[in-house]
């Protein structure tokens, strides 16, 4: 079962003054970055992987999206396409050569509707009331600080604003965030599970969130645990399946 924090799990404290926390730790290992390349773009559009994403969360013309690890710009450009002249997309990594090298590749495909920035670890510090969605695509079990970045992320999105997830139902040590543990977390920070399916196209699944009732405050988010049961082993690993013992009820933020 996921579970809330007894007290026990250590914090992440903010020695500056006037900054919120502390934020707790989370209860689980975290990814390293190995590359900004999850897969080839040819063999990603083969399997329409970016036009499959962008239907299921029904981006739109005009709509602000944007892209939280976007590594070389694979659905950045696509998210541009979708939303056209009076959209506008912003890109953002934490690795400043991968940010360089994406602000290049829009520079030359002249994609005036994107901005590229270079985001940290603990806060993608986007503007509030901003963006209609948020993409978080094979980079969530990249973030070590997962608690403090879902709650600073939260203000960006407008009313009716979702964040999109797609990662892989493996472990956080192999490079996907099994879907319990996803659901949990983002419950722990006051965000509502819309939908989640599976997409083996992706190389996983694809889920949607939105923030409901007031953000809570950091020192009462209750970390999530994940009990060797609800792992993911076997056929679900491989194939990307978020089958529905995983799922289980948040506790309350």
């Amino acid at each position: 079962m996921l579970g809330g924090c007894d007290g026990s799990q250590p914090l992440i404290r903010h020695d500056d003054k006037g900054e919120p926390g502390p934020f707790p730790a989370a209860d689980r290992p975290v990814a390293h970055i190995v590359s900004s390349r999850w897969s080839n773009e040819e063999a990603r559009d083969r399997l329409n992987e970016a036009t499959i994403v962008m239907d299921r969360a029904k981006i739109r013309p005009g709509m602000t999206v944007a892209d939280i690890g976007a590594g070389e710009g694979y659905y950045t450009i696509r998210l541009a396409q979708r939303v056209g002249k009076d959209g506008r997309v912003l890109a953002e990594d934490i690795m400043p050569a991968v940010r360089d090298a994406l602000a290049e590749r829009v520079a030359r495909e002249r994609l005036d509707n994107v901005s590229v920035r270079l985001g940290v670890p603990a806060d993608p510090k986007l503007p509030d009331a901003s963006f209609d969605r948020i993409f978080m695509v094979h980079m969530y079990h990249e973030i070590e600080q997962p608690y403090e970045f879902l709650w600073r992320m939260r203000p960006s999105l407008r009313p009716e604003g979702l964040v999109v997830v797609v990662d892989a139902n493996r472990l956080v040590v192999d490079h996907g965030t099994p879907p319990a543990l996803l659901r949990c977390e983002f419950a722990a920070v006051g965000y509502q599970l819309v939908g989640m399916e599976n997409m083996p196209s992706a190389g996983g699944y694809f889920a949607t969130f939105k923030a409901v009732g007031p953000r809570p405050a950091p020192g009462a988010i209750k970390p999530c645990r994940l009990r060797p049961s609800q792992q993911p082993t076997g056929a679900q690993a491989d194939n990307g399946a978020a089958p529905k013992h995983q799922m289980v009820d948040e506790p309350n933020p």
